[in-house]
């Protein structure tokens, strides 16, 4: 159970350029080789597209005439593999057979979550900062240290930023989450103090894209986790060796959607019952829309659970509602008003511990919502491929895992797969820096408008 600490100190970054050839050199290993439960594992291969492109705009930047952003997906935690590899191995490589030199190390500064540290181990932290990453809590409406850094680093960093404007993975390498405005507000900020220092930089954003394929599927392996799963729910275990002729994606497809109706059904019993929250059945014709419905309700009653307990209003998408209750779970057990916790006399340090207990127990409500932020009931049916099927299982095995009690479940590999990391075009925000300097409300507009160009720059790069 977790205990109450002193409060979560920024760490600066700190760049090592040890650190750095440490970690190409562990590249590809890492890669195909799950060392700790949260780590990736499993991709043979990693395609790289359009990376002339950033060829180009990487030299730019080193020569000063450009400031540069790089924009990632962020569908799942192999994405910073993949966006190594593409620093490492793909953007030199290009650059010489285009002739054109760049200044070595090839590296960016990069904005994490200050959460990952907590869940990985201090040990992370540290590793980030000598690779220049920036931790942000996602849960304050400003970050207001990890923000004069950002925008430092943009200003006047040796580096170039990469920034997720999903904010979170999804787990769909074929669904780009709503962005939040983070990126396209930072990026405005550095062209308004290149304008103050009387600089002719241009602040570019170059959104990169990245998905996953598996080279060569595994039934028998989504088969086998697919019957662990109904095992551990109580269900008959479904077998797969039908007689021929049968559709396989049917089957699978079938017994997918009996097992996630019946955690569905599980759950909202289990909220009716313990948290005396009224559920409305939801009746409609269109199986898959009564999925979606039914799970949009019960997802909206899971973060009232846990807002209700710190105080909070059910205001803003479910992303931002994830994100303020992230926060206020950290301030119950990371205290900003507890100097040293070891001072405490036993009461005290017993009932902050209790507080810290019921915080993080509150805080898997949101667990259990953020890990379905993205799923719909029509997903499968628009297209029942092999990666579909294997993102919802892993989904439901997560969900499983944590209700067991697996606080990083381990999941497991359902086969080798390819990354396929994309270069879009890039964006210059120093051309729309004009209009967003009139007014507060065409600024927010300008805003808004380069985060949605971002999100179809992003979703238009899935194949």
């Amino acid at each position: 159970m977790p205990k109450a600490r002193s409060k979560l100190e920024f760490i600066p970054p700190d760049f090592n350029p040890f650190f750095l050839k440490l970690a190409h050199w562990s590249l590809p290993i890492v890669q195909r080789v799950r060392i700790q439960p949260w780590l990736p594992a499993g991709i043979s291969e990693i395609e790289t597209i359009n990376v002339e492109t950033l060829v180009n705009l990487y030299s730019q930047f080193q020569q000063g005439k450009i400031r540069l952003i790089m924009a990632f997906r962020h569908c799942e935690v192999d994405d910073p593999i993949c966006g190594m590899y593409l620093l490492a191995k793909a953007l030199p490589s290009v650059a010489r057979k285009q002739g054109i030199s760049l200044q070595l190390p090839l590296n960016t500064h990069f904005m994490y979550d200050r959460g990952m540290p907590i869940w990985a181990g201090a040990w992370l932290g540290k590793l980030f900062s000598r690779w220049g990453g920036i931790p942000v809590h996602r849960g304050k409406p400003l970050d207001l240290i990890a923000i004069k850094t950002a925008r430092e680093i943009i200003l006047n960093g040796k580096f170039p930023l990469v920034v997720a404007p999903e904010g979170a993975t999804n787990g769909h390498s074929e669904i780009v989450s709503l962005l939040e405005p983070g990126v396209a507000q930072l990026s405005f900020w550095c062209a308004n103090d290149l304008a103050k220092a009387n600089r002719p930089e241009e602040v570019v954003i170059v959104p990169i894209g990245i998905q996953y394929h598996y080279i060569q599927p595994q039934w028998s392996r989504l088969d086998w986790l697919l019957s662990k799963l109904e095992a551990d729910c109580g269900l008959p275990v479904q077998k797969s060796d039908r007689p021929k002729p049968y559709k396989r994606e049917d089957f699978y497809y079938q017994r997918l959607c009996k097992l996630g109706k019946y955690l569905l059904a599980e759950m909202e019993e289990f909220y009716r019952r313990f948290y005396h929250r009224n559920i409305p059945k939801v009746d409609n014709t269109d199986p898959e829309e009564n999925i979606t419905l039914r799970l949009k309700a019960l997802l909206d009653i899971a973060l009232q659970v846990g807002e209700e307990y710190f105080g909070l209003k059910p205001n803003g998408t479910v992303i931002e509602r994830c994100r303020r209750l992230e926060e206020a779970g950290w301030t119950y057990i990371y205290r900003e008003d507890i100097t040293d916790v070891k001072a405490l006399s036993p009461l005290h340090h017993g009932l902050a511990n209790w507080v810290a207990q019921e915080a993080d127990l509150r805080m898997k409500h949101m667990r259990l919502v953020e890990s379905f932020v993205a799923v719909t009931g029509n997903y499968l049916k628009a297209k029942p491929s092999f990666e579909r099927f294997a993102e919802i299982t892993l989904i439901l095995f997560d969900v499983v895992a944590r209700i067991k009690g697996k606080k990083t479940p381990r999941r497991p590999r359902l086969g080798w797969r390819k990354g396929r990391v994309t270069v879009g075009e890039a964006i210059s925000v120093s051309d729309r820096d004009r209009v967003y300097q009139q007014s507060r409300q065409a600024a927010k507009q300008e805003v808004n408008k380069l985060t949605q160009d971002l999100y179809i720059a992003l979703k238009e790069m899935i194949t």
